[in-house]
């Protein structure tokens, strides 16, 4: 079970919740801005939006002070597709993975078998790092990817934004004023669902730095 059923959802934000009317912001620029004198000219783009569907991505125990942390939740890539074993189960990109699994068979068929057994030496607990893929739900619009229809989402680590809202706070302070908030909340991912979120946001963050070239 990926998402708890609508009438046992908790009455607070937890992370992984998938939520409703709030903004993105995305900015965009050339440069760092080093200089603010009259002759620097600086370039920039700031687009707002408001996705149908975003995720928490702020930890249970950390959600309040009127600032949470919201990825939007955005259709999958096609590459995907290639890949038979992502067709039978795209969620299989949440968890663990045999690197043979990780390749579609006719790229994993031209690698050397040298290059075979490197990855199949190594540990590659994950695939496709950033991404954390949500099971299908009837609030989910269907989209196409190589003549499928499905409704599939994921979301990306990479895409990580901080918003303030007044009404967000720490779960013993909320109040039936705050129903707005509650109102927002539109799945909640089951124990075990969550569980493999934290697991891989907590692998992306916290992965060895790679050795420094000298």
């Amino acid at each position: 079970m990926f998402y708890e059923p609508l009438e046992r959802m908790g009455k607070v934000l937890r992370l992984g919740d998938v939520v409703r009317g709030y903004i993105s912001a995305s900015t965009r620029i050339k440069q760092p801005f080093l200089s603010f004198e009259s002759s620097t000219y600086h370039k920039y783009d700031v687009s707002f939006e408001v996705p149908s569907y975003s995720v928490v991505l702020t930890p249970c125990c950390s959600i309040g002070d009127q600032m949470i942390c919201l990825t939007p939740l955005i259709q999958l890539r096609s590459s995907f597709f290639k890949n038979p074993h992502f067709m039978e189960d795209c969620t299989r990109i949440n968890r663990e993975i045999e690197p043979q699994n990780a390749l579609p068979p006719d790229d994993w068929e031209l690698l050397s078998d040298e290059e075979k057994q490197e990855m199949l030496a190594k540990k590659y607990p994950y695939t496709l790092l950033s991404l954390f893929v949500y099971e299908p739900s009837d609030l989910f619009l269907k989209y196409k990817i190589r003549g499928q229809e499905i409704n599939y989402y994921m979301i990306d680590f990479r895409n990580v934004q901080t918003l303030r809202c007044e009404m967000i706070k720490n779960r013993d302070k909320i109040e039936e004023e705050e129903a707005p908030i509650l109102e927002s909340k539109c799945l909640q991912l089951s124990a075990q669902a969550r569980e493999e979120l934290r697991e891989k946001l907590s692998y992306y963050y916290g992965r060895p730095v790679e050795a420094e070239v000298e």
